[in-house]
């Protein structure tokens, strides 16, 4: 990876929340080339060692923690390690999050014939489901932000980067959970940068449009490598007819982590989308 621009975070101690995912483990990488000490958190050990490694191998320092976001205790474990190895932490990437298949419906539109077995309306959306996906994302990104956030406290340039989505703008059809539950980070974001406006703390977001991903590469593919009707409708609406790159979400990242490049740029949440948020569809 080549970073878009110059950017010095030497010295500076980043938290990665779902830093092993693809998109996590990119914004990883880029604090890393930058200077920065990076702390890549998630579930999967293994999954974790692989962001680890590939920041070692080339010339970074970053460490790897298995921990649950919604635990607060385990988080302050993290937090009392790190303080004690690398000192507070400067950065806070909450990018930990995701959808879950039972908070799905299987149309865009309420069918007018019966359902088929395997099929799901907004009916039968699970409960359970639900309400763990909104954990997952709004508390997994309301505690690391109460955890670490303590360290942040009157630092000369601290900042918080949440990870919404384009969904929290413009809800999808199919995942009413997930867009609520990423509007609720969206909003989370504006709150929490004018509570911590007065003691130096910097709040904002990016909101990644499509993405290949793991989590959705079983939607967007065909199991014979073609593009899925729901990815072909998705490209329609891109005005960039494409797919987002990961690494095309490191300029913003880094022009949100760089006081002198925008200091003065505090509660917003920006769409990384290709257009799609900005196209009628017309």
């Amino acid at each position: 990876m080549n970073l878009p621009f110059p950017t010095d975070l030497s010295g500076k101690v980043a938290i990665v929340t779902g830093g092993s995912g693809v998109l996590g483990g990119v914004l990883s990488e880029a604090l890393a080339l930058a200077g920065a000490k990076v702390v890549v958190l998630a579930r999967t050990q293994e999954k974790i060692d692989q962001v680890v490694n590939r920041i070692h191998e080339n010339g970074g320092e970053a460490y790897g923690y298995s921990v649950d976001v919604l635990s607060k205790d385990s988080l302050e474990s993290v937090r009392q390690e790190v303080n004690e190895k690398l000192g507070p932490c400067n950065i806070l990437i909450n990018g930990a999050g995701g959808n879950h298949p039972k908070a799905t419906t299987s149309h865009d539109y309420y069918p007018s014939g019966s359902l088929q077995d395997d099929e799901k309306s907004f009916f039968d959306l699970d409960p359970e489901a639900v309400g763990n996906l909104f954990d997952m994302n709004f508390l997994g990104t309301l505690l690391p932000s109460q955890v670490f956030g303590q360290d942040m406290l009157d630092q000369e340039d601290a900042t918080v980067i949440n990870v919404s989505s384009l969904n929290a703008m413009r809800p999808l059809t199919r995942i009413p959970a997930y867009s609520g539950a990423k509007a609720s980070v969206s909003n989370f974001t504006q709150w929490l940068a004018v509570y911590f406006s007065k003691v130096g703390i910097r709040v904002n977001a990016i909101a990644p449009g499509f993405f290949l991903t793991d989590q959705n590469r079983d939607l967007l593919y065909e199991k014979d490598g073609n593009l899925s009707e729901r990815a072909e409708k998705i490209l329609s609406q891109t005005p960039e007819n494409r797919f987002g790159e990961p690494e095309e979400l490191v300029g913003t990242l880094l022009w949100l982590v760089n006081k002198q490049a925008s200091g003065f740029v505090n509660g917003i949440v920006v769409p990384v989308d290709g257009g799609f948020s900005a196209y009628s569809g017309v």
